[in-house]
């Protein structure tokens, strides 16, 4: 295996990185649906909130590597939920079956030799995509930080 083909492999372990810390399906799976949309004390965001941020953001960037025509959302109204609460009692495992489908199409995407993660994005402003597949792994790991903080204030975070 050559560096490019390693480099490929580890970005796209990266985004699904739990090898340091609780990864996304820790941090998602078993919160008790009364949970979902409670604002801990101290923290602006709610699980929900966390979990559908973290899927608007994804999508939007994969949307951005993948899409010419591409449209920038506005912020901060289309990166996160109008609510603190599930719409729907579905809408928890859709957003987080989104969410990995999406991670897994940027993986996808990593791996794909056709793609040079070096090249500016022709439709972007200079992005590269080595640094758009980075941003995800790092804004992933810093929600789902928030969330399992989020778990623990609420009482809902399994103890060890």
């Amino acid at each position: 295996m050559d560096s490019t083909e390693q480099l490929r492999t580890q970005l796209a372990r990266f985004l699904d990185w739990k090898e340091a810390h609780a990864g996304f399906d820790a941090a998602v799976i078993g919160i008790p649906l009364q949970a979902r949309g409670l604002r801990p004390v101290g923290m602006p965001h709610s699980p929900w909130e966390l979990l559908e941020h973290l899927r608007l953001t994804q999508r939007d960037i994969l949307d951005f590597c993948r899409h010419p025509d591409y449209v920038e959302p506005s912020w901060p109204a289309d990166y996160w939920p109008p609510s603190a609460e599930p719409p729907t009692l579905e809408a928890w495992e859709e957003s987080a079956a989104s969410f990995r489908r999406d991670r897994e199409s940027l993986q996808q995407l990593v791996l794909d030799p056709a793609v040079d993660l070096f090249a500016t994005i022709p439709h972007g402003t200079g992005q590269t995509y080595i640094r758009e597949v980075l941003l995800v792994a790092d804004h992933t790991s810093y929600h789902v930080g928030q969330l399992v903080l989020a778990r623990r204030l609420l009482g809902v975070w399994p103890s060890a």
